[in-house]
């Protein structure tokens, strides 16, 4: 019985070791077929009419550009990859609080006279400084008088952009206020980026649709602890365009409502002074294109070509979105857009003002003699 009794026992581990086996087994065979997220990008299987465009069809003028070492650059070859993508003008917002702005300046009329124009930045956390605002107003008058066409505005200002004591600087802080009418007064259109992706403030988790660029880039993560909503932010903003009818704004990114054109439209309704653009958004865009494209039609004198960060090929992809009708391709980073374009097809008469007639309209030192005539 005693024999019997160990033969049931063993039976029974040896049966649970087996089960076992077989299940560490089966988990190293499942984790070898996993890949992460990132690596998975299969190409396609749908045959479809493409369309890749390396050239606008109309000279365009990028007004959301970086162009971070240009007091020094060698602008011979920035022009000649322009010329190869159809740009007749850049807009450098990175104008450099106004330290080097004479230099940029200096560079582009020995140069590339025509070819470019430059934004002033500013330092906004000299806020508590008792000559703040004479000397801001003096930087923005200076860079008018050297040849400087706006103010650019990073998103600091509202995030992570602080006084004296410490305490963030919201965007419609009162002691702003002779800054944004001064620009009205000397024509300075301001470009403003305010806030980022709503998503930056939601749980890093499945449901999250920005997780893979918050992974890859974890400093983009806004933590609804410490700072402050994204709604609230953008609350600040639409208060000075409010406040300041007659200074013209350029709300940069679509004003982060570009998955919600609705919206965006109100936006616009609200406040004819603001402008907006489409810089590093367009995947938002290129993701419902029946929408997209009546967007673009009821509201062509409100919308510039922007890109953003410079790279040639990515351009490529603004192109084929506003011009084709090709369906399911690529957008050139997948942390910003894991899923596909479709194209809009742009009336030709909303493609110019997209590209070159809207932003001649509010920057009028622009030469328009290297555009269409029509």
């Amino acid at each position: 019985m005693f024999g019997l009794k160990n033969f049931f026992k063993a039976a029974i581990f040896l049966s649970l070791l087996g089960g076992l086996t077989l299940y560490i087994i089966r988990q190293i065979q499942y984790q070898s077929d996993i890949m992460p997220f990132e690596q998975y990008n299969p190409p396609s299987t749908l045959i479809v009419e493409e369309n890749p465009i390396t050239k606008a069809k109309y000279p365009f003028i990028d007004v959301h550009n970086h162009q971070f070492d240009m007091p020094l650059k060698d602008l011979s070859k920035l022009t000649a990859e322009m010329d190869s993508l159809n740009m007749a003008f850049m807009v450098n917002l990175s104008g450099f609080r106004g330290l080097y702005l004479k230099e940029c300046l200096d560079n582009v009329k020995e140069n590339a006279p025509n070819r470019f124009g430059l934004f002033v930045n500013l330092d906004w956390e000299e806020i508590d400084s008792p000559d703040f605002m004479e000397n801001n107003l003096a930087i923005l008058r200076k860079a008018k008088e050297d040849g400087a066409i706006g103010l650019k505005v990073y998103k600091g200002l509202g995030l992570t952009d602080v006084d004296s004591n410490g305490k963030r600087i919201s965007i419609d802080d009162e002691r702003l206020d002779p800054i944004w009418e001064a620009c009205g007064e000397l024509g300075f259109p301001v470009l403003i980026h305010s806030a980022e992706p709503a998503s930056f403030w939601l749980p890093k988790d499945k449901n999250n649709e920005r997780w893979l660029e918050l992974k890859q880039k974890p400093s983009r993560y806004r933590d609804p602890k410490k700072i402050p909503s994204f709604e609230s932010i953008l609350a600040e903003q639409h208060h000075i365009f409010k406040k300041h009818p007659n200074t013209t704004f350029i709300n940069a990114h679509l004003g982060w409502m570009g998955n919600d054109l609705t919206r965006l439209g109100n936006h616009l309704d609200s406040y004819p002074n603001v402008m907006t653009e489409i810089g590093a958004v367009l995947a938002e865009l290129g993701r419902q294109p029946r929408s997209a494209r009546q967007f673009f039609i009821d509201y062509q004198d409100r919308i510039l070509f922007g890109k953003d960060s410079y790279n040639v090929a990515e351009y490529y992809t603004y192109f084929r979105v506003l011009e084709t009708k090709d369906e399911y391709f690529n957008y050139y980073r997948k942390r910003h857009a894991f899923w596909k374009m479709y194209g809009l097809d742009l009336p030709d008469t909303v493609l110019r003002k997209l590209y070159y007639k809207n932003a001649l309209r509010i920057l009028p030192s622009i030469d328009s003699s290297l555009l269409p005539i029509d």
